[in-house]
């Protein structure tokens, strides 16, 4: 597979060079029929060898399964998807031998698509991600460091702090990966100045 090609060469030399984790990215998309079964057996089989060829050179895999926010989808709709894609990831890292313990999970939130008209509560939210993740994610994997996929920073902080303190048991760290979030206030104040 193109992406893959090489991989193992590129993962020894980062590991030379200081590297102790990498992150793969795969994208999915709800719509009426999307994403397909064989998109999402495809993706979570690219992102288990990714991992399976990250350890053999000693680097931490983060595995990114992102489910796009686009479209008009409630949040039922989400954690349904979300929960077939973690279950496909975790059968795929499992038949690739991947050692969940040395492994972190860089998922979305459940979270209606950006278009749609109801509006839910960060409790709602936290209550559909903590379920789908209890549904799909062995305790093994030591963290989960949510992406924030498109929401603000405001947003994906009350997000995760409801994340964190709603009444299911949560056997996994449970962080943030934010980039853009957490930057964009600060660079909209500082405007290239």
């Amino acid at each position: 597979l193109a992406g893959l090609d090489g991989l193992s060469e590129r993962c020894a030399q980062y590991k030379k060079d200081g590297a102790d984790f990498a992150k793969w990215r795969c994208v999915l998309k709800i719509s009426d029929n999307t994403p397909s079964a064989l998109a999402i057996m495809e993706n979570a089989n690219v992102l288990a060898r990714y991992a399976s060829i990250c350890q053999q050179n000693g680097i931490v895999p983060i595995v990114e399964p992102e489910i796009l926010p686009d479209g008009d989808h409630d949040l039922k709709r989400c954690q349904y998807v979300t929960e077939k894609v973690l279950a496909a990831v975790y059968k795929a890292l499992s038949d690739h031998h991947v050692y969940l313990e040395g492994t972190l999970l860089k998922p979305n939130m459940v979270t209606p698509g950006h278009s749609c008209p109801t509006k839910y509560s960060p409790e709602e939210i936290a209550m559909a991600t903590v379920t789908a993740l209890r549904r799909t994610v062995p305790p093994a994997v030591p963290g989960v460091t949510f992406l924030s996929g498109g929401q603000s920073e405001e947003e994906a902080s009350i997000n995760l702090n409801a994340i964190n303190t709603c009444p299911l048991v949560r056997p996994w760290a449970l962080t943030f990966s934010y980039g853009r979030a957490l930057q964009a206030s600060a660079l909209s104040a500082w405007r290239g100045q």
